[in-house]
């Protein structure tokens, strides 16, 4: 075949350093990750999230390794926030779900309704639901850079 080609959704979740709430000015931060991977070649479907933390549904491109494109998304945005004057740094790591052309919408439609969903639980809830749901092996140690206590680990004890 003389072209690759490929559908590789994946919703990435990452936030700010400790989940403490460093974004102010949220719709700027998404403008400008948008520029970042605009500028990178990479296709951001959508992004939102809170004060503490984003979720962005990209369509990888087969020639990125995802590691790099968070690492632009994340270093970029991080400087760019500090060029502004404001101490901001994000979290080690990140989450990366994959996701399906047909299943598209439903995510686009949870990342527009992160406010209104985390009204109700918090950024750890929703990042350990979703790694259970995606059945996502991860070590309770070093999930959030802290040891999780026995009911945050495993909630139906």
């Amino acid at each position: 075949m003389a072209h690759t080609c490929a559908c590789n959704l994946l919703h990435c979740v990452f936030s700010t350093k400790d989940r403490a709430n460093l974004i102010r000015d949220r719709e700027r931060l998404w403008q400008y990750i948008g520029g970042i991977a605009r500028a990178k070649n990479i296709p951001l479907l959508g992004i939102g999230g809170t004060s503490n933390h984003v979720h962005a549904l990209i369509a990888l491109p087969p020639v990125l390794p995802l590691a790099k494109v968070i690492q632009d998304l994340k270093g970029n945005s991080s400087k760019w926030l500090g060029e502004t004057g404001q101490r901001f740094a994000w979290q080690r790591g990140y989450g990366a779900f994959s996701g399906s052309e047909s299943g598209r919408e439903a995510v686009l439609a949870y990342i527009a309704r992160q406010e209104e969903h985390h009204r109700k639980w918090s950024f750890e809830d929703e990042f350990l639901s979703l790694l259970r749901r995606y059945r996502v092996s991860f070590d309770p140690q070093t999930v959030f850079g802290r040891v999780l206590s026995s009911a945050e680990a495993d909630p139906q004890s």
